[in-house]
């Protein structure tokens, strides 16, 4: 599967939900980190790896607002968050792809730099 820039397989380690694995699958596709894409939705900077990890593991999940702003971080539908089925869920990612993620990363490490 494809979603950004690198190719991601379903992820053989699976967490504990399916919005915790798309999840996953998203983010490692577009080569974020957990912190970085919590920095990328805009979450306080303290604390936001961990936050993503327990989405990510299926400890917690998000309230309906968290998972829409996630969503549109990565550029997918929330749809494609509880798609179960493998194959939709790669046709919904090829069908979402977008570069703005991509683009949202370059500049958040753009900026650690300059820290």
């Amino acid at each position: 599967m494809q979603i950004g820039n690198r190719p991601v397989r379903m992820s053989d380690e699976r967490p504990g939900t399916i919005y915790g694995r798309r999840l996953r699958e998203a983010r490692e596709s577009y080569g974020y980190s957990q912190t970085d894409l919590g920095i990328a939705a805009g979450l306080d900077e303290s604390g936001t790896g961990s936050l993503i990890s327990r989405y990510e593991n299926g400890l917690h999940l998000p309230r309906v607002d968290r998972q829409k702003l996630l969503a549109k971080t990565l550029e997918l539908p929330l749809t494609y968050f509880y798609t179960e089925d493998d194959d939709a869920a790669r046709l919904i990612a090829a069908a979402s792809r977008s570069e703005k993620p991509v683009n949202k990363l370059i500049e958040i490490k753009r900026k650690r730099k300059r820290k």
